[in-house]
């Protein structure tokens, strides 16, 4: 479904609950420390290692959302895509199956050999020891840059302006996520689970409106917002699992993370009735390089 530009905002306490509009808490921005350094992001704060294999488990983003945002970028064999990012491969291993060109950038190490393993039959996929906001990689040279979950990951300024060095003339940037659907009931029952733990939590930014992030510094100008409802049958055991990849949640929630999880357990479905049905709703910004000649 596409969703008018115009009525982003308006769209803003249906999409993004328990958000504040533009805010940028400590936990969404803090994953660079930016004081002492002049500007320049340090050392990742984020540490995935020990996620990486539950990161894997994650569900898969909306093969129709896919679809349709590749139509939009034009779809033809051979684009040369940059995937920002690219942690296990949860979105480099559906642009490779579409025939696309794939250099996909990672940091860390245990996230990008899974990704690499993932991909080990796609020649059209390389892997990249190095970040979303000082990637290395030739200027003007792709088509599309994507953040599959990640772009709220970022130091957004440095990679915003990476994203439109590499990119070519009349590029296009692509920022995208997998959220739980909210109105499920059983979402709501996990949400009240997790604020009775944790009363204030919140999601960051990655809930919120991408357009004004994406469009910081005159960069890219948002031409489109997708979304997509769909269902994906999952084991109640790797779905809960999925949940210790939440870094988010692990940082809020500390010495309480086992008792959510344990919680969030108790209201599955019984393993032995077999896999159970999630909604969720994959949601995609894409916007365009701005020329600055």
């Amino acid at each position: 479904m596409r969703v008018p530009i115009e009525s982003r905002y308006d769209n803003r306490q249906r999409w993004y609950p328990n958000t504040t509009g533009k805010r940028r808490d400590a936990v969404a921005r803090g994953i660079y420390q930016n004081q002492a350094n002049q500007g320049r992001p340090l050392k990742l704060e984020w540490d995935y290692t020990q996620l990486a294999d539950a990161y894997r488990k994650r569900p898969p983003y909306s093969a129709v959302l896919l679809d349709d945002l590749l139509r939009q970028l034009g779809g033809r064999p051979g684009l040369r895509v940059c995937d920002m990012g690219a942690g296990t491969g949860n979105l480099t291993v559906p642009l490779a199956l579409r025939g696309f060109q794939v250099s996909a950038v990672e940091p860390n190490t245990a996230m990008r050999r899974i990704g690499q393993q993932r991909t080990g039959a796609f020649p059209s996929v390389t892997w990249h020891n190095t970040r979303a906001e000082d990637t290395g990689l030739p200027a003007s040279h792709f088509d599309v840059v994507t953040f599959g979950s990640s772009f709220n990951v970022v130091e957004q300024e440095h990679a915003l302006r990476e994203s439109w060095r590499i990119l070519c003339q009349g590029g296009w940037l692509a920022c995208l996520w997998n959220f739980r659907d909210l109105n499920d009931p059983l979402q709501q029952r996990i949400e009240k689970l997790i604020h009775t733990f944790l009363p204030g939590y919140r999601y960051g930014t990655r809930r919120e409106d991408q357009a004004p992030f994406m469009e910081a510094g005159h960069l890219f100008r948002v031409v489109e917002i997708l979304e997509h409802n769909h269902v994906q049958t999952v084991d109640p055991v790797d779905w809960l699992e999925a949940w210790r990849s939440h870094a988010t949640l692990r940082r809020h929630a500390g010495d309480c993370l086992a008792s959510i999880l344990d919680g969030i357990r108790m209201l599955l479905p019984d393993v032995s009735t077999g896999p159970m049905e999630v909604r969720y709703i994959t949601r995609a910004w894409l916007a365009q390089r701005v020329s600055r000649e």
